[in-house]
């Protein structure tokens, strides 16, 4: 009798390629289709499970119920301290593991973490990354993978993938708006950020974002190919974003048909289709269409196929599980570490000493023992979540955590008390919440069942009952007009599906903000005083009262808003009657601010503005707690008080960490991953992707920031002896020593930059290369030692499509911030200097300018290759290092489109040629005219009119 051999791909000891390749030979046609939808379905003839991509995990396993909640990655970044962020990504994925262990709809594929660089800080994402910086956003990554993908020598134990590429950094139109990315910002910046992570070789792919590069969908990149799946041996899985593939076709008109955009889709190395929610029978007609009609061939589907099979493998999906001892979540161990990584994200930005204060000279902070203090504002008593939070297991607020170090403390929200009356002399009331539903709510408040509101409760009334004073409510203003308002129960006002409007929300939140309010003048009344309209904005309704209740409709009632009490009152009460305040300013992340919506400003909302200050007037030994996602420019604040911290939204356990190290406990060594500005005007338009041009981050910018990148204190001092570097073996070695000097124990973040002195293109003023957060006690010195490759001196040669590094001088420096340089050591580069651009044997492409003006980046053609288009009526690129031989005689323009290109030598135009109208964006001519330009080596200036794509231009020789 033979026994039964099981399948090749269910034997552990057989190759993973040879496996994957018997399994799929298994599948027919339609079963390989179906693997390629999001949720992909089981194949019981096989005994194979369903599939699910996508599990959200950026700062915790999220939307599957209570989790442990670490801060924000923007904090994990402020960290600096890829060690424990690798221990983060470790217990999440031991979170993740030990929930599918009861619940299988929580994927093992994670979609974690984001490495978009934070280019601009009014990116309503700007929560989701790391730093502006590719070197710290790719060493944060590169640990936070591998913490997600576990040790195991085999098996991950999840499957992360990175988000979101490529050059995404806006909300505002983001499917359809396209980031123009020259070849020195893509690959000295954009690239970057991605490629330390996957050479590492804990990722497993990456997710195309929704905007456009250079007029082409991120979904048909040709850099997926020619870069990304470049720098692995690895399969890398594509998987694209939520509704993305019917974007080619439905908001960016890129194709005519949904089989087209598939096809090209998967073509260009999309493999996994998010579209149309849980059902695949969408995405699988279309990709059966493509493949019917010839736009996609079996091979084409059976190479997606693979890749989605081979993460499976390496989740050990079809063997013995290696990770079944991850049973447990919400361990001592994780909220320990919760609580670490929120005490590490703290940024002290300013401690002064206040001449007249009771301590005399000494710095604010840390709080002596026995301080009075008052806490105020409105995050002070708020552990705030995010879109991609899970729900809270713990809650830690400022003022329970400071409660808990100090004791009995002074407390003022700050929120604007006020009662809302109709224009008939009625009043608004909102039905008292049980306390026990609202502990109910509290629990399932990220629960996608409620996040258009909840019906349950009662809805608004309104009385005309005599002596009926209605609801007192706490209006909030965020910013730009932006309301809510909570009634005396604690929740706040929301808008259901049934138009009713409720006091149920326990928080703002969801995908569409049904908590969001604006008050519009009624009658054209332009003033403070008066009646208005209760605009709400995620319908653009207005309440109006019905038989039944207080609704939305297109007809609003008037209101007048009665004052019962301003927030800055409250505070300043709270303030005085204190030794300390402590300001808790911030934001809400899920207002003015947050995926689908960029932020307008930098400025502190004026509500919060009123309340810092009234605090600083009623009592000089004001702290201010910025508790955000993003940076905010606060000058004067910054100015005028004496102490000013940072921290994003810190998780479960921020409170107490904050408690911590205001009280000393800790002495805080976070440092900004992003450049703090002083001014709007400091910035580029969110739209200008051009690091370089533009002068954007701390690489380029030349004015003076509020705080610079790695700028953080702490309660101790530092010195920094001893820097030296050398060449050698294609590094430069570094070495100096950092010494505690103070009194305090404290972790420090020693940093190292490059710079080049004599560069011959726009180089960065200083650009990090190394760093290392370290311990150490009062009187205890570390020297460091930090190999960095040479490579990391150089950039891209647009003029020969390379990288380079030029010989020249360069300068290390050891530093506490990108500004704040205490030590600088020399090193020379010998070689051979990159010689004129051959544009007689190759040509010029267009794409390759060293400057442009009024111009932008486009398409070539749908699949590859870019081109240059004026943004208006006319648009200028510049080609330094030109070498012209003996002279030009003619120049031939590739271009499409109709309009004139012209070729200027120094103010004189040495050629110009008409290119006629061509059939489509995509068909191209080359049209060549005579030119006359002088022997030697000089800079062309090409100016671009009317509606012309230039791809490239070629010379010939005079004569």
């Amino acid at each position: 009798m033979t026994a039964h051999r099981p399948p090749l791909f269910r034997d552990p000891q057989s190759a993973v390629g040879r496996r994957v390749d018997d399994l799929l030979a298994r599948l027919t046609t339609d079963e390989r289709i179906a693997m390629l939808h999001q949720f992909a379905p089981a194949v019981e003839r096989l005994d194979v499970g369903a599939f699910r991509t996508g599990q959200e995990a950026l700062h915790g396993v999220a939307w599957m119920g209570p989790a442990t909640v670490f801060p924000q990655a923007v904090g994990l970044g402020a960290t600096w301290n890829p060690e424990l962020v690798r221990r983060v990504g470790e217990a999440v994925s031991r979170e993740a593991r030990a929930m599918r262990a009861k619940d299988d709809r929580v994927g093992l594929n994670v979609w974690a973490p984001t490495v978009n660089l934070l280019r601009h800080p009014l990116w309503g994402r700007n929560e989701e990354g790391y730093a502006e910086d590719p070197y710290l956003t790719s060493a944060v990554a590169v640990a936070y993978t591998r913490g997600l993908r576990g040790d195991h020598p085999v098996h991950w134990r999840t499957a992360p993938i990175l988000k979101h590429w490529l050059a995404h950094n806006n909300e505002t139109d983001r499917d359809v708006s396209s980031a123009s990315v020259r070849p020195r910002v893509l690959h000295e910046y954009d690239l970057r950020a991605f490629r330390g992570a996957v050479e590492a070789g804990a990722v497993a792919g990456v997710m195309p974002a929704y905007n456009l590069v250079n007029g082409r969908p991120n979904h048909l990149s040709p850099w997926l190919r020619e870069h990304l799946r470049a720098w692995t041996d690895r399969e890398l899985l594509v998987c694209s974003d939520a509704g993305a593939p019917s974007n080619l076709v439905d908001s960016e008109k890129y194709f005519a048909t949904h089989e087209e955009a598939t096809a090209a889709a998967l073509r260009a190395g999309v493999d996994s289709f998010t579209d149309h929610g849980t059902d695949g029978s969408v995405m699988g007609a279309r990709l059966r269409g493509a493949l019917e009609q010839g736009l996609i061939d079996p091979e084409d589907i059976d190479r997606a196929v693979r890749r989605l099979l081979t993460v499976r493998f390496a989740l050990g999906e079809f063997d013995a599980d290696p990770h079944e001892d991850d049973t447990a979540y919400d361990t001592p161990a994780h909220r320990a570490l919760a609580r670490e990584a929120a005490e590490q994200a703290v940024v002290l930005l300013r401690n002064e000493p206040r001449a007249e204060g009771p301590r005399g000279r000494a710095p604010l902070l840390p709080l002596a023992a026995g301080t009075r203090l008052a806490v105020v504002g409105l995050l002070a008593d708020e552990c705030k979540l995010d879109w991609y939070s899970g729900s809270l297991l713990h809650r830690s607020s400022p003022l329970d955590g400071l409660r808990e170090r100090f004791g009995a403390v002074e407390y003022a929200e700050g929120t604007d008390l006020v009662r809302l009356r109709t224009a008939s002399g009625g009043v608004l009331l909102a039905p008292a919440s049980d306390a026990a539903d609202r502990a109910r709510g509290a629990e399932v408040a990220l629960d996608p069942a409620l996040l258009a509101g909840r019906t349950d409760l009662p809805p608004l009334t309104v009385t005309d009952s005599p002596g009926t004073d209605g609801t007192v409510f706490a209006m909030t203003d965020w910013g730009d007009g932006v309301l809510t308002l909570r009634a005396a129960g604690g929740r706040y006002l929301s808008v259901a599906e049934d138009g009713f409007v409720r006091a149920s929300a326990d928080q703002p939140g969801g995908w569409v903000v049904q908590e969001t309010f604006r008050l519009v003048p009624a009658g054209g009344d332009q003033g403070n005083q008066g009646e208005h309209l209760l605009q709400h904005i995620a319908t653009g309704l207005y309440l109006c009262v019905a038989a039944d209740g207080v609704k939305v409709a297109a007809e609003g009632e008037p209101l007048a808003v009665d004052s019962v009490e301003r927030g800055e009152d409250a505070v300043a009460r709270a303030a005085a009657a204190a030794d300390v305040v402590v300001v808790v300013a911030g934001n809400d992340p899920h207002i003015n601010g947050r995926e689908t919506e960029d932020r307008r400003t930098l400025a502190l909302p004026p509500h919060q503005e009123r309340l810092w200050r009234a605090a600083r007037d009623a009592n000089p030994d004001t702290v201010l707690v910025l508790v955000s996602s993003y940076p905010y420019a606060v000058p004067e604040a910054a100015a005028d008080l004496p102490a000013v911290l940072w921290t994003a939204h810190g998780g479960q356990d921020a409170g107490t960490a904050l408690a911590r190290v205001l009280a000393g406990d800790v002495s805080p060594a976070g440092r900004l991953p992003q450049t703090w500005y002083r001014d709007d005007a400091d910035l580029p338009d969110l739209m200008d992707y051009d690091v370089i041009g533009s002068r954007q981050t701390y690489l380029y910018f030349r004015g003076e920031p509020l705080f610079p990148f790695g700028h953080g204190l702490s309660y101790t001092r530092f010195a920094y002896t001893g820097l030296t570097a050398e060449l050698t073996g294609g590094r430069v070695r570094v070495r100096f020593t950092v010494a505690n000097t103070g009194a305090r124990a404290s972790d420090e973040v020693a940093q190292v930059y490059l710079r080049a002195v004599d560069a011959d293109v726009p180089r960065p003023a200083a650009e990090l290369a190394a760093h290392e957060r370290l311990h150490l006690a009062p009187g205890e010195s570390r020297e460091l030692a930090f190999d960095v490759p040479v490579e990391a001196l150089g950039h891209w040669d647009v003029a020969h499509g390379r990288w380079t590094v030029e010989p020249g001088r360069y300068e290390v420096l050891a530093a506490a911030s990108s500004t704040d340089v205490r030590l600088r050591a020399a090193v020379e580069v010998a070689g051979v200097p990159s010689p004129p651009r051959p544009v007689l044997a190759g040509g010029l492409d267009a794409a390759g300018y060293d400057e442009q003006s009024g111009t932008v980046l486009v398409d070539r053609h749908r699949t590859h290759g870019d081109a240059v288009a004026p943004v208006a009526a006319e648009g200028s690129l510049l080609y330094r290092r030109c070498d012209l031989g003996a002279g030009l005689g003619t120049v031939g323009v590739e271009a499409s489109g109709e309009g004139t290109v012209e070729v200027l030598l120094g103010g004189d135009r040495v050629a110009s040629v008409t290119v006629p109208a061509t059939e489509g964006p995509y068909t191209y001519v080359t049209v060549t005219g005579p030119a006359a330009a002088p022997a030697g080596v000089h800079d062309l200036r090409v100016v671009l009119r009317g509606a012309v794509r230039l791809a490239r231009l070629d010379f010939t020789a005079r004569g």
